[in-house]
């Protein structure tokens, strides 16, 4: 097994630091720590972003909270389907393509 590179360290160490600072968010604040952990690390993703020329990411962005709340207001009106379905997409991209948690 070959030494891994330096992006490959970088990037295990970025993992690493996720998963350690998403277990004491949960730990002190449970589900609602974990979301407030991911508001936090996606808007300082978006602001590197948007300060890198990418502003397409602020529409982006936008059109996610839409759809979360439309899925929302559907569940909140009896057909939880979108939600389940959004859930269940959710969970796979992550799966194949996130990292281990």
């Amino acid at each position: 097994m070959r030494p891994l590179s330096s992006i490959e360290r970088s990037i295990q160490g970025r993992v690493g630091w996720l998963e350690e600072e998403e277990r004491k968010a949960i730990e002190s604040r449970g589900e609602t720590g974990r979301m407030e952990f991911w508001l936090r690390v996606t808007r300082t993703e978006i602001t590197r972003e948007v300060k890198a020329g990418r502003s397409d990411v602020l529409t982006a962005f936008t059109l996610v909270c839409r759809l979360f709340r439309l899925v929302l207001e559907k569940r909140q009106a009896g057909d939880p389907r979108l939600f389940d379905h959004l859930m269940q997409y959710a969970d796979t991209v992550l799966k194949q393509h996130g990292p281990r948690h």
